[in-house]
Formats: C-alpha cells, sequence, structure tokens
C-alpha cells in the first residue's frame, strides 16, 4: 500500500544505462521490426533476440533492446516496459534514456481514458491492490488502494476499513460515497457519508483519521484513561469530557453497542471548515443508592466529537462530549411509606 508509493519515489531516477549503442549500421543489422512510432518520430524496434528499445528520428539507438516489451505512453514522455527480474516477468516505465522512472514491481498496468481525462491503474505482482497514476506517471492519489472494481465511469476502491465510490469524468475522480470501518473497545461501528457537499471536503485520509479519533474519544470517555487522548490531534484544547464525570454515584459504565453514527458539517466562527460526528451508544451504568444497594441501568447516550481541518495534515479534533448530563435512573417508590398510607385510610 503505502510502501508501494515510498518504493517508487526511492528507486525513480537512481537506475541509468549508459551503454547507448550509436551507429546506422549496428542497428540496421540486428533489427527485426519496428512496433511503434510516437509523435516525434522515435520508434520501438525488437531485435533478433526479441528484446526492445528505441531509436529517436536519426536512426541513432537511445534505449538499448535489453527489455522484454516496451510501450509509448499517451503524452510520450515515457514507456511502459517489461523486465524479468529473479524469473519474474514485471512492468514499470523507463524514460527515453533507459531510466526506471516507476519501479518493476507490477504484473499489470493498463490504460484507460474519459474523454479528456485518462489515468492508468497499475497491479503489483504480490498482492491485489492497485496504484492510480495519471498521464505523466505521477500518483493521483497519495495512497495505494487493496482492491478496486470498475464499471463504466464508476470507480470503488477498497482499504482494509473503507469502501469509497468514485465517479470519473472529464476532471478526473471525484468521490460520491465512503463507508469507513471504526472500532472502539472492541466494539465495530460503520460511518456512511452520501453529502456530496461533505465529501467535497473531505480526502479518504482526513475520513479515516475522523473515525478512528471518534473510536478513541468514546473510550476515553468510557474509561476516563487521559493517555488515550494523546494520540488524538487535539491542538491543545482541553474540551473533551468524559461521560457523567460528576456523578459519584456510578461505580462502572460499559460500553455494550454503537447502534448509530453519522458525520455533519457544523458552521464554524473561523474560516476553517468544521465536521461533527454524532454517535449514540449502548450503555450499562452500575450505580449505587441508598434504598436498593447496587443498580444496573441500560438506556442510549449521545456524543458529539467536533473537527476542524482543511487536509489531513491539518485535521484537529476540537471537543468531544455526551449531550446528556446524568442518567436517567429509575424513580423507586418507597414501599413501607405506601403501606403506612394504606393502613390509614
Amino acid at each position: 500500500m503505502v510502501v508501494i508509493i515510498l518504493l517508487a519515489i526511492s528507486i525513480t531516477g537512481f537506475y541509468s544505462d549508459t551503454s547507448v549503442i550509436t551507429g546506422n549500421d549496428g542497428f540496421r543489422a540486428d533489427m527485426v521490426s519496428n512496433i511503434d512510432k510516437d509523435s516525434s518520430d522515435n520508434v520501438i524496434f525488437r531485435d533478433n533476440n526479441g528484446l526492445f528499445g528505441i531509436i529517436d528520428s536519426t536512426d541513432r539507438i537511445i534505449v538499448a533492446p535489453e527489455w522484454e516489451d516496451l510501450k509509448f505512453t499517451k503524452n510520450n514522455s515515457l514507456c511502459i516496459a517489461k523486465q524479468r527480474i529473479d524469473g519474474n516477468l514485471l512492468m514499470g516505465c523507463i524514460d527515453y534514456e533507459g531510466n526506471i522512472t516507476v519501479p518493476f514491481i507490477y504484473q499489470n498496468i493498463e490504460y484507460h481514458e474519459y474523454n479528456s481525462f485518462s489515468f492508468y491503474i497499475a497491479e503489483p505482482a504480490d498482492d491485489n491492490s492497485c496504484v492510480i497514476y495519471d498521464e505523466r506517471f505521477v500518483p493521483y492519489f497519495r495512497r495505494s488502494w487493496d482492491s478496486y472494481t470498475l464499471e463504466d465511469d464508476v470507480m470503488i476502491f477498497r482499504t482494509e476499513n473503507g469502501t469509497y465510490k468514485y465517479l470519473i469524468n472529464d476532471d478526473g475522480f471525484h468521490l460520491r460515497s465512503a463507508e469507513v470501518i471504526g472500532k472502539s473497545m472492541d466494539r465495530s461501528y460503520l460511518i456512511s457519508i452520501g453529502s456530496r457537499i461533505l465529501l467535497s471536503k473531505l480526502s479518504v485520509p482526513m475520513i479515516e483519521k475522523i473515525a478512528e479519533d471518534t473510536g478513541k474519544y468514546i473510550e476515553f470517555a468510557y474509561t476516563g484513561n487521559d493517555d488515550i487522548l494523546s494520540d488524538i490531534t487535539t491542538g491543545g484544547r482541553s474540551g473533551f469530557i468524559r461521560l457523567f464525570p460528576d456523578d459519584h454515584s456510578i461505580l462502572s459504565k460499559k460500553l455494550l453497542n454503537i447502534s448509530e453514527i453519522y458525520m455533519y458539517s457544523v458552521r464554524s466562527d473561523d474560516t476553517v471548515p468544521h465536521y461533527a460526528v454524532s454517535v449514540t451508544a449502548e450503555t450499562e451504568i452500575e450505580y449505587s443508592d441508598e434504598k436498593t444497594g447496587h443498580s444496573t441501568l441500560k438506556d442510549k447516550y449521545t456524543a458529539v466529537i467536533e473537527f476542524s481541518g482543511r487536509s489531513e495534515n491539518d485535521l484537529t479534533a476540537v471537543s468531544g462530549s455526551f449531550e446528556q448530563e446524568k442518567p436517567e435512573y429509575p424513580v423507586i417508590e418507597d414501599v413501607t411509606e405506601n403501606r403506612t398510607e394504606e393502613n390509614q385510610t
């Protein structure tokens, strides 16, 4: 996943072929056939060993014939190449000097075009993930995806915790829906987002970070463990409140289930977009009172966690608290007093 992108960056440009062959006579003797020509009259050729190289418009070899296959890319600045590495036929990209610009880690690189927008889907050889490149072979997303489905003009990407549906048009990829799985105290929840306005403000890393930090706040609210907040970017804010912190009759709080959760935009006094996550949590509370001793109460309580930010780099958790100030304890009638009243009657 992310390793693929880092690998691509780390090895790009570090390989170059210095054994460029010049001279028309040597080229002519080894050439078997011309395969393809780009807009600058550079030609991919195949030699008598079945390997591919490139000559320019003057018949000078600019990429030596050492590749298992070559194919010009859309913008005629790179070539998709095949190379046998440790017995495996892998794909990557080279420039017109033979330098590797995209690492040879892919089993397939496929071109797609939607009117004026084009991109490549690159599939690594060791798993079912994919990386999306634009027509210049720059990663379109700053990540890889665990898997994908492409149907007409809709691309569905999947990660370990999320499913993201994109519409493809002349302007590129546009996020249309997102579903991300979060977890808090071994209780899973699913955040579904379908608002185009909200999705236009969010990136996938932001959505996943919000889902993760929401779970951390819920755990803090039930356990009171301040160390959990250290894993959340709060910007130094202290607006995070535990569940019923001032009720000293509560002996324990247990999260049973998260029955409802959704995200929405909220207004703010600054110019930075703000978002909120509403969480309805089914809860079991053990408490003590003078009449019954220890009792158990089950109810639903709603928390709101607010975030702000324009990207994953400045995403900040602003606050978190529950709407209810205290539980609604059941009213227990005094049986002794009732019997006294009945006897007097």
